[in-house]
């Protein structure tokens, strides 16, 4: 219990230690902000084009430089129309007026072949689309059966697209195939992450005596705007700035607050990003939207998929297609089971909250240690000592995502990686999403890099430790979601995240497939459904024997 009690306290030191009220007679200053990045406001109506921010961050640092840029190379968006000019809504792809048809087969289909759905995209004038760079996403499902699976989705760059699906349950199946953004409003977020990487940005708190001053804090600032305070990570040499405040110094930084936003986009682009039209927008069938599965005797096993989506969906339940068969623990008395003298850390975002949650609401043995704890960022800590389970969870600065921090310290995931002794009873799982981003993709590699480096030296040292890294989900889109965190750009963090850890000795948690095939509305915050379905795929890691 010592070692439990000296533990939360630690923890609640870090989070407490610059808390407490403020004296009335307390002076309070605010250094002016930086000039805007943008010369228009999101409901601006006269669309200009602002200067390209100058940055303090070094995009690519010399040990990954060259790697990292023939990686990202390789990952390049297809290219993505101008707008037009004067701007017309008509030219642009509409949802309403695009279509898709499934390709015949003779004779039916069986169980193990595959089902090929053909998409003509067009605008609102009705014309076919002759180029390429929209981002649809498709599935094939039965709701009655709970089955669901992901199409594969090829873009040929001429305004057609091609969706493939391998067929998996004997029935019926409904095709479903989605505009998720349109290859104009691509276009704007390009620009937007090239010209105001800075919209979204956070605050530090400055005090000295009786003075406070408060300055914006970013990866990225513009140095032309005012001295900096570099808080580059000494471990880890992850960057961070602030700009310093006019009469206090640097060191005299006390806290971090969570992230504000400027700047945006003109009320004609606005128009690219209307939510059911050409935003998460339905695409009918020209024909039928049905087929019906036959059975097969002769079936290869669902296992003989060797690529395309990483799971399905049969009875709710999710099934991987390569890898151990899912396990389901569906009461406290299996999971205790499973992590019986187990340490599971739970590191990143909130994604990665919703599984301690879950976990230690299920367990009613597993005692929280929360009280003075955020909400959201915790550190949180859970013990069931009669069964030696340990589960923790820490929400770490990271200026790619909306959520901080350990009062004035800057701590990253790579910190926590290098602090943990690992070993065969240690598992840890990694979310490292970026929910409200706005840096260029390197920057996010960059922090791969340093997450990976991290793993790389916890399983030289303890090569029994288990490490679960999740992938990015969809979400709820909006307007002002997409300026800030579109799917466009999750999609593309997506592929740098399975590129980095691919030929490593780690778990992907296939969180994007999972909240693509599942038939509940994509939430940034993924539903207790599917937050189970993750839990049972990292138990299932950990405990694969049947017998547990």
């Amino acid at each position: 219990m010592t070692l439990v009690t000296n533990f939360i306290l630690n923890q609640w030191f870090q989070t407490t230690i610059y808390s407490g009220f403020t004296r009335p007679d307390v002076e309070i200053k605010t250094s002016p902000p930086p000039p805007e990045t943008s010369t228009h406001s999101p409901t601006s109506t006269t669309p200009s084009k602002p200067a390209v921010q100058r940055c303090s961050y070094t995009y690519l640092s010399p040990d990954n430089a060259e790697e990292g840029r023939r990686l990202l190379d390789s990952m390049t968006w297809p290219e993505t129309p101008a707008l037009p000019k004067p701007f017309s809504l008509n030219v642009t792809t509409s949802a309403a007026k695009s279509s898709f048809s499934i390709v015949p087969r003779s004779g039916g289909w069986r169980v193990g072949d595959e089902l090929t759905v053909m998409v003509q995209l067009r605008d609102f004038n009705g014309n076919p689309k002759k180029g390429g760079g929209d981002f649809i996403f498709s599935r094939l499902h039965n709701r009655t059966l709970g089955a669901a699976v992901v199409g594969q989705v090829q873009d040929h760059l001429n305004g057609t697209f091609t969706a493939v699906f391998p067929l998996l349950w004997n029935g019926t199946a409904n095709v479903e195939v989605t505009l998720v953004h349109t290859s104009e409003s691509i276009t704007v977020l390009k620009r937007l992450t090239a010209e105001q990487p800075g919209r979204i940005y956070f605050t530090s708190e400055f005090r000295s005596g009786s003075v406070k001053m408060k300055t914006i804090c970013n990866v990225c600032l513009d140095p032309d705007s005012g001295p900096l305070c570099n808080f580059t990570d000494l471990n880890t040499g992850e960057q961070w700035f602030c700009y310093k405040p006019q009469s206090l110094d640097c060191n005299t930084r006390i806290s971090h607050s969570s992230a504000k936003t400027r700047g945006g986009i003109s009320k004609e682009q606005e128009t690219l990003f209307r939510k059911g039209v050409n935003l998460k927008a339905p695409i009918k069938a020209l024909r039928t939207e049905n087929i019906l599965i036959l059975p097969n005797a002769g079936i290869p096993t669902a296992k003989n998929v060797t690529s395309g989506p990483s799971g399905y969906y049969y009875s709710d339940q999710w099934r991987r297609l390569r890898g151990p068969d899912v396990r389901h623990f569906n009461n406290a008395s299996v999971i205790t089971a499973c992590l019986k003298g187990k340490r599971l850390h739970l590191l990143g975002d909130s994604t990665i909250r919703q599984l301690y949650e879950l976990i230690t609401k299920t367990v009613p043995n597993l005692q929280r240690f929360d009280t003075y704890s955020s909400s959201q960022t915790g550190p949180f800590l859970a013990v069931d000592h009669t069964n030696d389970i340990m589960v923790s969870y820490h929400c770490h600065s990271t200026p790619l995502r909306f959520g901080f921090v350990l009062v004035s310290q800057l701590r990253y995931v790579a910190n926590e990686l290098d602090g943990l002794a690992g070993g065969p009873q240690t598992v840890v799982v990694i979310g490292i999403w970026a929910h409200f981003t706005s840096y260029p993709i390197e920057v996010y590699y960059q922090r791969l890099m340093t997450v990976r480096r991290a793993v790389q030296r916890l399983l030289s040292r303890a090569p029994e430790t288990k490490v679960i890294i999740r992938s990015a989900n969809m979400k709820s889109l909006d307007l002002f979601q997409s300026w800030t965190a579109s799917d466009w750009y999750a999609l593309q963090l997506d592929k740098v995240l399975r590129a980095v850890f691919e030929d490593m000795d780690v778990l992907l948690l296939d969180v994007w497939d999972m909240v693509q095939a599942h038939y509940l509305p994509h939430d940034l915050h993924p539903p207790p459904q599917i937050i189970k379905q993750m839990i049972d795929v990292v138990l299932t890691y950990v405990c694969p024997e049947k017998h547990v």
